[in-house]
């Protein structure tokens, strides 16, 4: 193995192990003077001019690993040269070992076919996850008695700094309405990316972690199923780091969402949680959804007292084609009425003042807007409303202003405060002139909400940043991959000065 690598090796490279502003991480391994850092899993190492020889292994995870400082939320560019002289073919991969309140947890971030004698590279782009500790590691896959070399094993953390001068969105805005976003868990973990948020909002919601799916423990939920099948457990794990942030500066949340068609278990619906077994009976569904709502509602009063100002008990349970309430599990094992039920219950358990609303897309379009109007005047007659969310999902042109003007005037006719919950506009290329187009188209929207600002409570872009938006791939947000304010930025903050 010793001759092979002496051969095969014609560079040497130059060590590299440097962190520049923000969270930038730039480390190439150099094992020409030592191992650097590296140990052994369960292997014996040795540094040999200019790669790093991996012996004694009796088991596939034995490794050569090292300790690095990487920031969570933070995306890396990770690779290394690997080479076998054993057998004919072999796997390799890169892992990582992380460890959160001193349990290890692990995660395979690329594999890759090694020929014998022939040194080949692995290469991945990875965010990483909320975690105390971080150690990179080499395995094989099976063959865990393989001999193995590493080299140039490459780190580089995207640099993080990003302008806080800029004209705050919240602060423009803060006569009409509050100005919010949308955050999933990986935003939340990276300090560097949140300030700048604050920077710019003063509302957040989560995108995804108060999802039912997220919510909802599913095991644990099964095993208190066994002495009564009403019970529910329910976690928080992955809304924590935005919560908890939130909670610490001052800020304020909304809450998404607790019902919903889509993004809610299965086994939420079936006895003991197990899809083989039939739906449980309305009683015992609606026993649940107590359970749940009461859950949720305690642990964050509990937890974050006044964090929480609004939540959307249900989302998206009116048809597109037909204006009448979508077919789901909700309406398979609760009824038609299971919205109403849903606001009935989480008012019962809200904390006072604490603001409800219906959420919903395509507003503007019938026969769904006649379909939303006639739930909402149902929620309104039991009294337990207090607003709707008036998704914008938009193209360029579609839907009209005037289009768009008639909704809001029908929903702040019927006295109901109104969120635009969910707003992003689509361009179809990548240029200058399509965004310009997009600012204008901002521009007009915004005039329109200011318009109603004395029904709207708050205005949120559903994301941040095009790369991490659900329709990444149509650019729709206020700024780019970069944090960089794009036209349709200035053409908000341009509006109100």
């Amino acid at each position: 193995m010793r001759k092979t690598i002496c051969l095969l090796l014609a560079l040497c490279f130059i060590s590299a192990f440097t962190w520049a502003e923000g969270n930038e991480l730039d480390y190439t391994s150099d094992f020409t003077d030592g191992t650097d850092g590296w140990f052994g899993r369960g292997a014996q190492i040795e540094a040999i001019d200019g790669a790093l020889l991996v012996s004694g292994r009796t088991s596939s995870w034995n490794s050569p690993g090292r300790y690095f400082e990487l920031v969570p939320g933070s995306k890396y560019e990770i690779s290394v040269d690997v080479m076998q002289d054993s057998l004919d073919s072999a796997e390799l991969m890169i892992s990582v070992a992380h460890t959160k309140d001193r349990r290890e947890t692990y995660e395979n971030l690329v594999r890759g076919k090694v020929v014998k004698g022939e040194w080949i590279s692995l290469n991945c782009t990875y965010t990483f996850g909320d975690f105390d500790q971080y150690i990179l590691y080499v395995e094989t896959v099976g063959n865990g008695e393989l001999s193995f070399a590493i080299r140039n094993f490459h780190v580089k953390g995207e640099a993080l700094s990003y302008d806080m001068t800029l004209p705050r969105l919240a602060e423009k805005y803060s006569p009409y309405f509050d100005f919010g976003c949308a955050v999933t868990q990986l935003e939340a973990l990276n300090t560097v990316r949140r300030d700048f948020y604050v920077s710019q909002f003063n509302i957040f919601t989560c995108g995804n972690e108060l999802k039912p799916d997220y919510v909802i423990d599913l095991p644990a939920s099964a095993e208190k199923a066994k002495a009564d099948d009403t019970a529910v457990a329910v976690k928080f794990d992955s809304a924590k780091p935005m919560l908890d942030y939130c909670f610490t500066h001052g800020l304020k949340v909304h809450g998404h969402v607790l019902v919903w068609h889509s993004q809610t278990p299965e086994a939420f619906f079936h006895e003991g949680y197990d899809t083989a077994k039939p739906f449980v009976s309305r009683e015992v569904m609606l026993a649940r959804l107590d359970n749940y709502i009461r859950l949720i509602m305690e642990y964050t009063s509990e937890t974050y007292p006044g964090l929480i100002v609004s939540w959307d008990v249900a989302n998206e349970v009116i048809d597109d084609s037909t204006g009448k309430l979508r077919v789901s599990n909700w309406t398979r094992v609760v009824g038609d009425d299971f919205v109403e039920r849903a606001f009935e219950i989480t008012r019962k358990y809200a904390p006072e003042g604490t603001l409800l609303f219906y959420n919903d897309y395509s507003t503007p379009y019938e026969p769904k807007l006649s379909g939303i109007l006639a739930l909402l005047d149902r929620l309104i007659a039991e009294g337990k409303i207090d607003g709707y969310g008036f998704q914008c999902h938009y193209e360029m042109t579609t839907p009209s202003i005037t289009a768009v003007h008639n909704a809001l005037q029908k929903v702040a006719d019927r006295g109901l405060l109104i969120r635009i919950s969910e707003l992003d506009i689509k361009v179809s290329a990548l240029n200058d002139s399509a965004f310009t187009m997009q600012a204008g188209r901002y521009e007009a929207l915004m005039k329109e909400f200011l318009s109603f600002s004395d029904s709207i409570i708050a205005v949120h872009t559903w994301g941040v940043s095009d790369d991490l938006s659900w329709l990444s791939n149509k650019y729709p947000l206020l700024f780019d991959k970069s944090l960089s304010p794009k036209p349709a930025f200035y053409s908000l903050i341009d509006l109100v000065s």
